[in-house]
C-alpha cells in the first residue's frame, strides 16, 4: 500500500507560480512512476505530466509544456510539479497518482489539491 499526500495548491494570479508536492509513504516509492492529473469543474480528469521511476524520463501535455516541470526526489519519497506562468485555464484540482507496471501491481491516488488562477 502507498499513501499519497499532495500539498502546495492555492490561489494565485495569472502569470504567477505554484509548486505542488506529493509525498508518499508505504512501499518503495522508487518502484513507481508518477503522474499528475487535474480535473476542472465539469471536465474530465486529464493527465498533465508524468515522470519515470528514476526520474530520467518526463512527459507533458502540450498546454503546459515550457511552463510546468515535474521532478522527483526518491530519497525523500516526493514528487514535485513546478507550475510557472499560470493561466486561468490551469484552474483545477490536481491529483498525484503512483503506478507500477503492470498497473495491477499498484495504482494509488492522493486526495487532490485545489489550484485556482485568477485573471
Amino acid at each position: 500500500q502507498v499513501q499519497l499526500v499532495e500539498s502546495g495548491g492555492g490561489l494565485v494570479q495569472a502569470g504567477g507560480s505554484l509548486r505542488l508536492s506529493c509525498v508518499a509513504s508505504g512501499r518503495t516509492f522508487s518502484n513507481y512512476y508518477v503522474n499528475w492529473f487535474r480535473q476542472a469543474p465539469g471536465k474530465e480528469r486529464e493527465l498533465v505530466a508524468a515522470i519515470s521511476e528514476n526520474g530520467g524520463s518526463t512527459n507533458y501535455i502540450d498546454s503546459v509544456k515550457g511552463r510546468f516541470t515535474i521532478s522527483r526526489d526518491n530519497a525523500k519519497n516526493t514528487v514535485f510539479l513546478q507550475m510557472n506562468s499560470l493561466k486561468p485555464e490551469d484552474t483545477a484540482v490536481y491529483y498525484c497518482n503512483a503506478r507500477r507496471v503492470p498497473r495491477s501491481l499498484g495504482d494509488y491516488w492522493g486526495q487532490g489539491t485545489q489550484v485556482t488562477v485568477s485573471s
